[in-house]
């Protein structure tokens, strides 16, 4: 498989070794210095496109697979605002995006936890939940997507929550997520339900990128040769 990178930061390249060692062609590696490659032919002849780029990037290049005909994953988070843009130009184009806030099959599978324990919890109304991630100074933007896509879980199955929030919960239909950036953390999520007689704890903690960096490998191997919009849903069914 062609494989065309978008964004050729730390992620990049451990996509590219990671991608190598599956037997597959990385033809072509866009980044800041080189954007207009991805109007090329190297990039067009791509299978599909693996984009971990910046927030205010992303946009435009998964837009610009859209129009050079090419399947984009996208590992990119902070922009999702404008995902019913991008899905509406997506089906304009007859195009594909695979979305992910988190590729690491570990998380997918912390994913359906949490949500069955949101689930559980919701009978037990003496029990209170909030959240903490923590990530390397790096990262842009707070809280994590991986940190919403865990609150929105929450949010569907526990019905005394409406929203959450950054750093404070408002009111008490809040979920509060804590955002803590320190050092090279490859990413660690805590949910935490608290009562006057009992905590329970749930975490994820990655030991590296390596594990985002396969999942993203992962669905450019499922993704390539489809249309439409996909996420970690379609490949792991739990």
């Amino acid at each position: 498989m062609k494989i065309a990178l978008l964004g050729y930061g730390k992620m990049g390249h451990i996509i590219e070794q990671i991608a190598l060692k599956r037997g597959h062609e990385i033809v072509a590696k866009i980044d800041i210095a080189n954007h207009d490659e991805i109007h090329g032919s190297a990039f067009r002849s791509a299978d599909v496109a693996i984009e971990f780029s910046r927030p205010e990037s992303a946009v435009q290049n998964i837009l610009d697979c859209f129009n050079e005909g090419v399947p984009c994953v996208c590992g990119t988070t902070g922009w999702t605002g404008r995902m019913e843009e991008v899905q509406s130009e997506m089906k304009k184009q007859d195009g594909t995006l695979f979305w992910s806030s988190n590729y690491s099959v570990g998380v997918n599978i912390f994913f359906a936890v949490n949500k069955y324990l949101a689930k559980i919890m919701n009978g037990f109304d003496f029990y209170d939940v909030d959240m903490t991630e923590i990530h390397h100074i790096h990262k842009l933007d707070a809280p994590s997507g991986t940190a919403i896509t865990l609150a929105e879980g929450i949010l569907e199955n526990l019905d005394r929550k409406e929203r959450w929030q950054l750093d404070k919960a408002t009111t008490e239909k809040d979920i509060a997520i804590k955002a803590i950036r320190e050092g090279e953390v490859p990413g660690t999520h805590t949910i935490h339900y608290e009562s006057n007689v009992d905590s329970i704890t749930i975490t994820h903690e990655a030991k590296s990128r390596e594990g985002f960096a396969l999942g993203a490998v992962l669905a450019a191997e499922f993704t390539a040769g489809k249309k439409g919009f996909y996420d970690m849903s379609d490949i792991f069914q739990f």
